[in-house]
């Protein structure tokens, strides 16, 4: 007669039940695993043999079947070992049934027998709270993160031997508390460390104000990077909704470190220019976030942005407009939210000194636009502030003890301008004025008639297209929200179209 043990696998970010089946009997020595297992699944048969005769007892002799429902799932990872083992053990009479009955069980075994960390494990408990015992059996390393579900019960062992001695009332485990949300740190980057620049900084609170996505434009060490690097100190703190959501992302991604289980600070992400397409909005052949995933409720910093492969940057076009990224395959379609701000920097031109005052370009016209034809006007056209960033002169740089506003001061402002913003759309699916439906724009971005002219003037001499209008108003309403204004003013929309610019 089978033995059936639950377990958990990962849809995307989300989790999914699985029911690990295992049957045994005479024949030749074979052990079979079905259901559409991935290689780590496949390769579970020697880990759980071995695990299975290090804690002491006996594996199975003759035709092993292990079938892993629904069978039409793609099972991918090493967290079905545990479940594999247990199956085995109760299958064979060597461990009683009664105590594994709906209990959810995940977890990687050791050659030895230890139980190893998986990824996914806080989705992978979202999916064991769903059933009727709503508890779950994790390995110890994956205890604080599983112990974040609500309502759960966690227990966490470091062996299977151990686990064995919990289920038959040898030696029982106590329950994994969640541990306390603690402060995020402070981030090292501040912006009363930023020299001058007071028009980019101006640009930076006003983008994290309201989620928009910049782009720095300026010769090489202006400060551009110590600008999008102090991009996090001005963010809100992340809710503790949010950092669940975000720590649910960096577990699939395997990203999450397991001496801060809950992901308190806004992610920032700094992939390398070289990054391929399925690196950077996700993918593979068995689907992961990427890198515009990861930074989820935080910041994407691209720098050097025409450095990056065209194909991937224009793979950033959906994310950018829905913030989300749907990865399709011929079994099944996975969304991963992909909800950042987006901040690139690049140089003016190849030689990075086009326009400067102190330095002649060396760039022909055939290599500037080359150059500027790396990245795409529609891409472009989604980021809703192109700023300049100078160079700076002695007078400006010279370390005298003197700083600038520091990040604190700016957030405050900031958390104000996101809280009016949050009261604003209570009753819809939106977080910030950057992800406003047509539908809100229309109800809460009304301007004056001396702010339709000018908008009617830029429209026609800075070719803006629809979505550039669109964003020119998303943005005058976030500056008009960090001056406290209910109405957008034609100076807000003024404000608005200055950064919209490219030069």
């Amino acid at each position: 007669m089978s033995a059936t043990i639950l377990s958990a696998t990962t849809l995307g970010v989300e989790g999914c039940a699985v029911s690990v089946e295992a049957d045994s009997q005479f024949g030749l020595p074979k052990f079979l695993v079905v259901g559409l297992p991935d290689t780590a699944v496949q390769e579970s048969r020697e880990r759980v043999r071995s695990a299975i005769r290090a804690a002491g007892f006996s594996f199975p002799r003759g035709h092993v079947t292990v079938n892993l429902a629904p069978a039409d799932l793609k099972k991918a990872g090493p967290g079905f070992d545990l479940p594999i083992a247990l199956a085995l053990l109760v299958q064979t009479h060597q461990l009683p049934a009664e105590p594994c009955a709906g209990l959810t069980f995940i977890g990687e075994l050791g050659l030895d027998g230890s139980l190893r960390p998986v990824r996914g494990a806080l989705p992978m408990a979202r999916a064991a709270v769903e059933q009727p015992s709503r508890t779950a059996i994790v390995p110890a390393a994956n205890g604080p993160e599983a112990a974040l579900v609500e309502g759960l019960t966690v227990f966490a062992p470091q062996t299977l031997q151990q686990l064995v001695q919990h289920l038959t009332a040898t030696h029982a485990l106590e329950a994994v508390t969640a541990a306390q949300p603690a402060i995020a740190q402070q981030d090292d980057s501040d912006f009363a460390l930023v020299r001058g620049q007071q028009q980019a900084k101006r640009a930076m609170e006003i983008a994290a104000a309201g989620g928009h996505n910049v782009l720095l434009v300026g010769p090489p060490g202006s400060g551009k990077t110590l600008l999008a690097r102090s991009m996090p100190s001005i963010l809100p703190p992340l809710s503790y909704a949010e950092a669940l959501e975000v720590t649910a992302i960096h577990s699939v991604g395997g990203t999450l470190h397991s001496e801060t289980p809950l992901q308190l600070r806004r992610p920032f992400r700094t992939p390398h220019h070289t990054t391929s397409t399925a690196a950077l909005v996700g993918g593979g052949s068995i689907p992961k976030p990427g890198e515009v995933s990861l930074a989820h409720y935080g910041v994407l910093y691209l720098d050097e942005l025409p450095e990056f492969p065209r194909q991937a940057l224009e793979a950033l076009r959906q994310p950018l407009e829905d913030g989300m990224v749907t990865v399709a395959r011929a079994a099944q379609s996975l969304r991963f939210p992909a909800q950042c701000m987006l901040v690139a920097s690049q140089n003016p031109c190849p030689c990075g000194y086009r326009n400067d005052p102190k330095r002649a370009c060396a760039c022909s016209p055939a290599q500037l636009l080359r150059y500027q034809r790396r990245v795409s006007g529609p891409l472009l056209d989604r980021i809703d502030l192109h700023i300049q960033v100078p160079r700076q002169d002695f007078a400006t740089l010279r370390l005298d003890g003197k700083l600038a506003e520091n990040s604190a001061s700016i957030r405050d402002r900031v958390v104000q301008a996101r809280a009016t913003q949050e009261q604003r759309f209570a009753q819809h699916h939106n977080r910030t004025n950057a992800h406003m439906s047509q539908a809100l724009l229309t109800k809460y971005c009304q301007v004056d008639a001396a702010s339709q002219a000018l908008l009617r003037q830029a429209v026609d001499q800075l070719h803006l297209s629809a979505r550039g209008y669109v964003r020119v108003l998303k943005v005058s309403r976030t500056i008009a929200d960090l001056a406290g204004s209910e109405g957008i003013l034609l100076a807000h929309v003024a404000e608005a179209l200055q950064y919209r610019s490219q030069g």
